[in-house]
């Protein structure tokens, strides 16, 4: 049944008229027609888009941030753990979205972003502001986590779901491709505050779109379960009845503190930490393990990204034609353990190629992909089950789970790969050093213990036996060389070793990391039998026609009772 364009897109009436009031009241009194709810959702697609792109920049130049800022590696690796910890409370200030709405959340929440990348990061005068504003940063994603895709579920019935959540669930992926993209190609003629600016550009630039063209349904409206869109009759009709003063006094948080929403979505958090390794922490085991430069990191990181942006959109097709979720979540969880048990046991092995890891990545994103985006529309259709009113609640438990998830994933990267801090701090200055000492370097190692009796006296204080046998054993020309190069040899002695051993133990410890994302991924598996959905698409779809006799006949019954 197709809405009248006449009426599909009047907002609610409002006692008030002034233009100024249109910014802030969104609410739509009817059901919206195709067009212009796919228009709403092609907004909240861009709007997840961008502040991913917005979110994510930070870490595709995070070697770049870390030596301007003269950052430790494990401060940078806390900047990330405290905006995620402050995003994972905002979460839970979205949760009150059922009651305030969600557009007016995501189109403000994009303008403060883009100014906060825009002027507020490029222009941080220390690693402690950077660290505050970063965290601005993290609390307005929070917010819009819940928020874009309670809109999604808003404006998407059931059947048709999981294709809705495939578009919705490309932002986060989209987002991470558009900075590999962008920094890919940009970043030998752009400094780290410039790639900053292009994305707080882009996120004003959507914000602009949204400001004019984001709406939501009223409370009336997307309090209530609509299976297909052939329920849009009923739902407007019933719609006209609802209590809301019922419905709002109901404590949502507990309705939500079930099982089969908090393990589920706690479920999901652990299998996604090989994901929120590729956007945090790529990088930095790509350029100390393999030595590959940002550029090359973030080229190979497309792989992963594009194959997956697919996978999502084709997995929630497929979900929705054959009405099932359950069998694309086991079959994406079984096959993307495989590639993942693949990739950690090449984390030691030197000789892998690029390519190698791309067809790596494409495995692991395609069949990611086909568990994530049915996986979001049987947790929001689980949400349902326990309280369609209780959606933005529902998704508020989740991203509060999934952002602490991410921060302690953070914090503990540099507790398991110990290599890392090391080789971050040390290891480009060690190379340098390795370079500018040149021979000097051989006749040292060579003499070193000789080099270090001589070390424990000032140079004219060196007792006359010890400086012969000096120049006997290395010769004028050699100590005069050593002596130039005194700083770099210093460097070496102070911190060559330590990266030494670091390189050693490096790929073990990432195949360390690797195996515990490995074990997230296994733990997802039980979770799926708790959700919400068929495992047969012949009784989901039985299910289909039985709900469809259902409400032909509640329309029928309301159209006797209004004659």
């Amino acid at each position: 049944m197709t809405a009248t364009p006449s009426t599909a897109d009047v907002p609610a009436p409002r006692p008030a008229t002034a233009p100024l009031a249109l910014l802030w009241r969104r609410e739509l009194a009817h059901y919206p027609d195709t067009a212009r709810r796919y228009a709403y959702l092609a907004i909240v697609v861009l709007t997840t888009i961008v502040l991913y792109y917005a979110l994510y920049i930070q870490y595709a130049v995070a070697t770049s941030i870390i030596t301007h800022f003269h950052m430790t590696y494990r401060y940078f690796i806390w900047v990330s753990v405290v905006g995620n910890a402050v995003g994972a409370f905002a979460s839970l200030v979205a949760g009150l979205a059922d009651r305030w709405g969600r557009a007016n959340m995501v189109v403000y929440g994009l303008l403060v972003t883009g100014l906060l990348v825009l002027f507020g990061l490029p222009n941080a005068n220390s690693k402690t502001l950077y660290l505050v504003l970063f965290a601005l940063v993290g609390f307005v994603e929070g917010i819009v986590l819940v928020a874009t895709p309670a809109l999604i579920r808003d404006f998407s019935p059931q059947l048709g779901r999981a294709t809705a959540m495939g578009y919705w669930t490309m932002g986060p992926v989209l987002g991470s491709l558009v900075v590999t993209t962008v920094t890919s190609n940009t970043l030998d003629s752009s400094s780290w505050q410039d790639e900053l600016r292009f994305a707080g550009i882009s996120a004003l630039i959507v914000f602009l779109v949204a400001l004019a063209g984001l709406r939501e349904l009223s409370p009336r409206l997307r309090d209530q379960i609509m299976v297909t869109l052939r329920d849009r009759a009923l739902v407007e009709a019933k719609a006209k009845g609802l209590d809301l003063t019922e419905i709002q006094g109901q404590n949502h948080w507990r309705q939500m503190m079930r099982l089969d929403v908090v393990g589920s979505a706690f479920a999901i958090s652990v299998f996604l930490l090989l994901y929120f390794a590729a956007v945090g922490n790529f990088v930095v085991y790509f350029a100390t393990t393999f030595g590959y430069s940002e550029q090359r990191v973030n080229a190979l990181a497309n792989w992963y990204w594009a194959a997956n942006a697919i996978a999502l959109v084709v997995a929630g097709l497929l979900s929705d034609r054959l009405r099932v979720r359950k069998p694309f979540m086991v079959v994406g969880a079984v096959g993307s353990i495989g590639f993942t048990l693949w990739f950690a046991l090449s984390a030691t092995r030197p000789a892998t190629g690029y390519y190698t890891f791309a067809w790596m990545f494409v495995g692991i994103g395609v069949l990611a992909g086909f568990t994530y985006a049915p996986w979001m529309a049987s947790f929001t259709e689980t949400v349902e089950r326990r309280s369609p009113a209780a959606t933005a609640t529902g998704l508020a438990v989740w991203g509060w789970i999934i952002r602490i998830v991410v921060a302690v994933s953070a914090a503990f990267v540099p507790v398991v790969v110990t290599s890392a801090t090391p080789l971050v701090e040390h290891g480009a200055q060690v190379a340098v050093a390795q370079q500018e000492a040149g021979p000097a370097l051989a006749i040292y190692t060579q003499h070193a213990q000789l080099f270090g009796e001589l070390a424990k006296y000032p140079p004219t204080a060196i007792p006359p036996a010890l400086q012969a046998q000096a120049v006997q054993e290395v010769g004028l020309p050699g100590l005069l060389a050593v002596q130039k190069a005194a700083q770099p040899l210093s460097v070496l002695q102070q911190y060559g070793p330590e990266v030494q051993a670091a390189q050693a133990d490096n790929p073990q410890n990432w195949r360390t990391w690797w195996f515990v994302c490995l074990a997230g991924q296994l733990l997802f598996l039980p979770f799926i039998f708790v959700m919400a959905g068929r495992w047969s698409p012949k009784r989901a779809r039985a299910d289909a026609e039985e709900h469809q006799r259902l409400v032909d006949a509640e329309l029928a019954a309301l159209a006797g009772g209004e004659a």
